[in-house]
């Protein structure tokens, strides 16, 4: 049986045909019409990703509640945006909601079943990491692989799975500055410089939250990010 995956769609030709295609591909997918709708079947199992359209039926940022909600209740589980609005703001706004991807609706089909494979891929290298590197550990930081589990100072930080996975990068060897399109490639995305900073941005937050003195992930103008 594949994965499962759920389709926040309120168009029922465009869902039905997420659903069919990505059946195809060997997924378990099944298709939701409504923020209600898809809230009260993940109240008694969430899948294991979820795509998301923006506008859902009389609520034109119901997909962003939506995000909001899966966020609080996971904060690894797969979530992307598949949505006709494509304008900075609202691409700025999904991934500060914790959203891992955000694609447009003209993205081919195959282009999206590789970012969701790409996912995938993410959590299980994550999951099963050699033996050496189970534990990852430096000064307050540590990354827990087997459980996707990050702590500063001995609290629990919720990272995304994006977000834990460029934590990882960055942290792996503290001090090696990492380009824009290294993270890019470790972390298997495919976007812009304003997104790399956006997720830079949110992960800063988080552990700030913890500790108004963080500031172990060090911008390095022209050149990316490094773990300081």
């Amino acid at each position: 049986m594949g994965r499962t995956v759920a389709i926040v769609e309120d168009e029922p030709l465009i869902r039905a045909n997420y659903v069919e295609a990505l059946n195809r591909f060997g997924y378990e997918a099944r298709g939701y019409g409504s923020r209600r709708e898809a809230m009260q079947a993940f109240d008694s199992r969430l899948p294991e990703l979820v795509i998301i359209d923006i506008g859902l039926g009389d609520e034109p940022e119901g997909g962003f509640e939506l995000c909001r909600a899966l966020r609080a209740r996971s904060a690894t589980l797969p979530l992307i945006f598949l949505t006709a609005r494509d304008s900075d703001f609202d691409v700025v706004s999904g991934l500060r909601l914790g959203a891992d991807d955000y694609l447009s609706k003209d993205t081919s089909l195959h282009q999206l079943a590789a970012r969701m494979a790409a996912l995938f891929r993410r959590l299980e290298s994550l999951g099963a990491p050699s033996s050496a590197e189970q534990m990852i550990s430096h000064g307050p930081l540590k990354l827990d692989l087997a459980r996707l589990q990050a702590q500063w100072q001995g609290l629990d930080i919720p990272l995304t799975v994006t977000e834990f996975w460029m934590v990882h990068t960055l942290a792996r060897v503290p001090g090696h500055v990492k380009s824009r399109d290294q993270l890019m490639r470790d972390a298997e995305l495919v976007v812009d410089d304003a997104t790399i900073t956006s997720h830079i941005k949110r992960i800063r937050k988080k552990f700030l939250a913890i500790d108004p003195a963080f500031d172990a992930i060090d911008t390095v103008h022209g050149a990316g990010y490094r773990w300081g």
